[in-house]
């Protein structure tokens, strides 16, 4: 049985979307996934979101994603949500998607805008509804235009949130402005999906986090929210500017690359990524070294 959950915080308040380790040959790394996901939840995550962007779930087959999601359960289920990745632009390999991640046992889906086919609003409409039709899971959206190519809009937002299902939005659209009054307006629990915007999202409504760099800061990322919700800003403030250089070195080049190499230089399990992802170049990796230090990692 999963954490409990609440309406006002379904998933928890600390959630890191997992990469997905692979041994040396590319194949998946079903015991490193075991034992990343008990070192993140060790260090304090709420839930993993598996078969995410993050987790290079475009290079994954649909075995592999289903056989993930059991290992990660297997190894943390009883006191982490587990979250599966099923979005695509299509509708009807994404219901087939979360159909699996139900059998599988996952405690709840995330579902991306379809990309790259640009969907109008209504199309977006009907591809969310549909897929939580699908299965009696909870469904949290993810809203990142800068991939997708097209905006959840406010007024869409307000629709789905009628869904009982759709219950959270993964907010990677990086517009303050629009995020509060989406918040406003939808009553949706509001996940960052945006590390640098961690702390400001939580000041227009945001529950919590979906975090990259949550593989490497975790007990940080829970520090600033439980000090932002106990209403020490100031302490909040002082976390996010000592993860300031995290945030950026994280994201100078594609995250799952970055978070790859800060694992490797933790020891931790994540091997290989697989093509059209590559490894970080010496250079990259030197100065990955100097902005996780500065940002108060041990390395």
């Amino acid at each position: 049985m999963a954490p409990t959950s609440t309406p006002q915080i379904p998933f928890g308040r600390i959630l890191t979307a997992m990469v997905t380790p692979f041994t040396a040959d590319g194949a998946l790394d079903l015991d490193g996934a075991q034992r990343l996901a008990t070192h993140l939840v060790d260090a304090g995550n709420d839930g993993l979101i598996i078969n995410g962007t993050t987790g290079e779930s475009p290079t994954t087959s649909d075995a592999e994603k289903s056989d993930l999601v059991r290992a990660v359960l297997e190894a943390v289920g009883d006191r982490a949500h587990v979250v599966a990745g099923v979005g695509t632009n299509d509708t009807h390999h994404s219901i087939e998607l979360a159909r699996a991640a139900q059998r599988a046992g996952a405690h709840g889906l995330l579902t991306v805008t379809p990309y790259y086919n640009k969907p109008p609003q209504e199309g977006l409409y009907r591809h969310f509804t549909a897929i939580a039709d699908a299965t009696e899971l909870p469904v949290m959206l993810y809203d990142i235009p800068g991939r997708s190519g097209v905006p959840i809009n406010t007024e869409t937002l307000v629709r789905l949130a009628e869904h009982p299902r759709i219950v959270a939005n993964k907010d990677a659209k990086g517009d303050l402005g629009r995020a509060s009054w989406a918040i406003a307006q939808s009553g949706l629990a509001w996940y960052s999906g945006d590390d640098m915007l961690n702390l400001p999202l939580l000041s227009v409504g945001a529950v919590g986090f979906v975090s990259v760099v949550g593989h490497v800061v975790t007990p940080e990322l829970r520090a600033m929210a439980e000090a932002y919700t106990s209403g020490d800003v100031q302490k909040a403030l002082e976390i996010h500017q000592k993860l300031l250089p995290v945030f950026t070195g994280m994201f100078r080049t594609q995250g799952v690359m970055t978070t790859k190499a800060a694992l490797a230089l933790q020891g931790l399990p994540a091997g290989p990524l697989r093509p059209p992802m590559v490894e970080l170049s010496a250079e990259e990796i030197a100065q990955l070294k100097i902005d996780l230090v500065a940002g108060g990692v041990q390395l």
